[in-house]
């Protein structure tokens, strides 16, 4: 039997990406490796069950030399097109040229029940029978809920976020949940940061957290923090709430949750600075949190 701190799941792909100024081109990746990344960071023991397609296995080589186990299996992984049309990061227009398949309680190998991220790739990846089945063999779970509230348009592709009948449940069923301020006001009706985080904590979301172009907002046991962004650039914007997730879920395991607040948004500021996932150390998180740019 494997044991993990932490195992995150959901598949491998591909992004085009049309910046608002500059070249489009081509990053691989998704949220399972911008988390799983971010979480190596504080020396975890970090686990991964994913699906890649023959082109991008070089994804793997990566994973494993940051010390990351990767249980993967052959198929084709989802593909986007992903338009920033301002110079505002957080309007962006997303398009599915691909999709992927979903997961079931089958597909996961024999790992001990530890904390598990469910990060997909594209829609419709996992369900809540899936996250049931997973608390059923005593696993703790974190959950990204974009990959339950968008739908693509039948003809262009475009995703859109949609409210869904089973959000409560799936809040119930979670330890931590995970979306972005967009994907808030979507849920639950509200704009501000703060009164997202109490709709979702009154609907049952053990530990909430609130990712925005500013920063993050965690509301844990009726507490709630913010801490800003300090990044100077936002060269590396895609994967930035998965970043986030990784960062915060790996300090949470032993740290508080203000404290795992500050540290996952200073990872997130250094990794925003440049384009891929997280390569930085402890020692330059926590000069972050420390220096200047904290104040």
């Amino acid at each position: 039997m494997n044991r993990y701190d932490i195992v995150f799941v959901g598949s491998l792909g591909t992004y085009t990406v049309v910046p608002f100024e500059g070249p489009p081109f081509s990053e691989s990746g998704g949220p399972v490796l911008f988390g799983s990344m971010a979480a190596s960071c504080p020396a975890r023991r970090i686990g991964m069950v994913t699906r890649i397609s023959e082109g991008e296995k070089q994804l793997l080589e990566q994973l494993e030399a940051a010390g990351i186990d990767v249980f993967s299996r052959p198929e084709d992984t989802p593909r986007y097109r992903i338009v920033f049309p301002t110079a505002n990061v957080d309007e962006r227009r997303v398009f599915l040229l691909r999709g992927g398949g979903r997961f079931v309680i089958d597909d996961m190998p024999p790992i001990a029940p530890c904390l598990l991220h469910l990060a997909g790739m594209s829609m419709g990846e996992f369900s809540l029978e899936f996250m049931e089945a997973l608390k059923a063999r005593g696993f703790l779970l974190s959950v990204d809920m974009q990959n339950f509230i968008f739908r693509a348009d039948g003809e262009t592709g475009a995703l859109y976020p949609v409210d869904i009948p089973e959000k409560k449940e799936i809040l119930r069923t979670a330890d931590f949940v995970k979306l972005d301020a967009v994907e808030a006001t979507i849920l639950t009706g509200a704009e501000a940061l703060q009164d997202q985080a109490d709709i979702l904590e009154d609907w049952g979301s053990p530990e909430t957290i609130v990712t925005c172009s500013d920063g993050a907002l965690v509301k844990s046991k009726g507490a709630a923090a913010f801490a800003r962004f300090t990044n100077r650039t936002t060269r590396g914007r895609m994967g930035r709430g998965d970043t986030f997730s990784g960062a915060y879920l790996a300090r949470r395991l032993d740290h508080s949750a203000e404290d795992s607040l500050r540290f996952a948004a200073a990872l997130t500021s250094i990794k925003l600075e440049s384009a891929g996932p997280f390569r930085g150390s402890v020692e330059d998180v926590i000069a972050r949190i420390t220096g200047p740019l904290s104040e």
